[in-house]
């Protein structure tokens, strides 16, 4: 499994591309502008077949319209954010000086669906509180295991609660779901650099409070 991070967008949000040694990947939170994204692609023959989404914030879906052509079967995200992608007011960017609004997913998810994209498994671990909808997912390719979180859970930190949809109890509670995986999982997550489970465990004064 490879693995490449973009900082797109004023927040600088990670977007990730995740491939196999086939050549079949995915893409996660397309945050804003991707040209070079979309130029990595073809550079390297990679055959999207999905855009899969952390949550449905602005800074997570701004470059989807520049990518969706090169996704196989489309944009995929948890059915309580489905709506972020119609709506300007639920994914904030109507407080922004360029409301987005973009066409519905063609999948909406739940907590424990799984996807298969090339020898890579990729299963869905709901996790909300930063938004209702929010998500990560392991990402299993033979021995490679790696977590991507969103905006649940960040180096040391954790995502905000304040904003509309957010609620701080119950992202503690969702931080619960990953306590049982390794200590020696690398974790990807949606802003700054990655992390592991242990690390986390050991140093995020959020983790399991």
């Amino acid at each position: 499994m490879k693995i490449k991070r973009f900082a797109l967008g004023t927040l600088w949000t990670n977007c990730y591309l995740i491939w196999d040694s086939n050549g079949d990947g995915f893409i996660v939170d397309p945050g804003g502008p991707a040209e070079d994204v979309e130029s990595f692609i073809r550079d390297n023959d990679i055959l999207i077949h999905w855009i899969i989404l952390t949550h449905g914030h602005a800074d997570h879906i701004g470059g989807i319209q520049e990518l969706r052509n090169l996704s196989e079967n489309g944009v995929a995200i948890h059915y309580e954010d489905s709506d972020c992608l119609t709506d300007a007011n639920k994914n904030l960017s109507s407080f922004m000086e360029t409301p987005i609004t973009i066409p519905a997913a063609e999948r909406e998810l739940s907590d424990k669906d799984s996807l298969t994209v090339g020898t890579m498994e990729i299963e869905i671990i709901h996790t909300p509180g930063h938004t209702p909808g929010g998500i990560c997912l392991l990402v299993t390719d033979a021995d490679d295991h790696i977590l991507l979180t969103g905006d649940t859970l960040f180096a040391k930190s954790v995502g905000r609660s304040d904003l509309p949809g957010g609620n701080e109890n119950v992202l503690f509670e969702s931080l619960k779901k990953l306590e049982y995986l390794p200590d020696n999982l690398k974790v990807y997550p949606g802003h700054g650099p990655e992390t592991s489970i242990g690390t986390e465990k050991q140093h995020n004064p959020y983790w399991l409070r």
